[in-house]
């Protein structure tokens, strides 16, 4: 091979370096977030392709909070495609505003990853970038393409679809 190679072959070994370090980060990050397992590896099979196509295109840096980035943009994207397809079959019903109280309930984090499950794309989204990613409410609004108003509205109907959907598990677990 001649030495006009070098450079892209560096930069190959670079990622690969990178991707060894970094998968388990991101499978976490997805697996702490979704659901069944094939979708875990479908979402960081889909940001690792991201990420190549980026620093092959351009001179994107290496870093996991990069990464990461990425991959929130592929979960948020995934909900979209998810609540799109839900408001097509007519499976979103808006709930109400729920009264503002507080809930100081011992919270078990198998039952809150089975409830948030349970929840609509849009409810899931919100509440993971809120309280999981520990997003602010603008930055959150600017992730889900809402305003702000708009996404305190959401954040207070999915707290109490939450709070609902979590109190039934525990009655039907009783």
């Amino acid at each position: 091979m001649g030495t006009g190679s070098a450079p892209l072959e560096e930069r190959n070994a670079s990622f690969l370096d990178f991707y060894d370090g970094a998968l388990p980060q991101v499978y976490g990050y997805f697996s702490m977030r979704c659901g069944p397992q094939a979708l875990v590896e479908d979402l960081t099979a889909e940001t690792f392709l991201a990420a190549a196509s980026a620093f092959t295109s351009r001179e994107s840096p290496l870093s996991l909070p990069w990464v990461i980035g990425i991959a929130r943009h592929k979960l948020v994207d995934h909900w979209r495609r998810q609540a799109r397809d839900e408001q097509r079959l007519n499976l979103l019903a808006e709930d109400p505003p729920a009264p503002a109280d507080p809930w100081d309930a011992e919270l078990d984090a198998v039952r809150i990853r089975q409830t948030l499950e349970s929840l609509s794309a849009h409810h899931r989204a919100a509440l993971t970038l809120r309280y999981l990613d520990d997003l602010s409410v603008p930055v959150v609004a600017t992730h889900l393409s809402r305003t702000v108003h708009a996404t305190e509205a959401l954040l207070v109907r999915a707290k109490g679809a939450f709070r609902r959907a979590y109190l039934q598990q525990e009655e039907d677990d009783a």
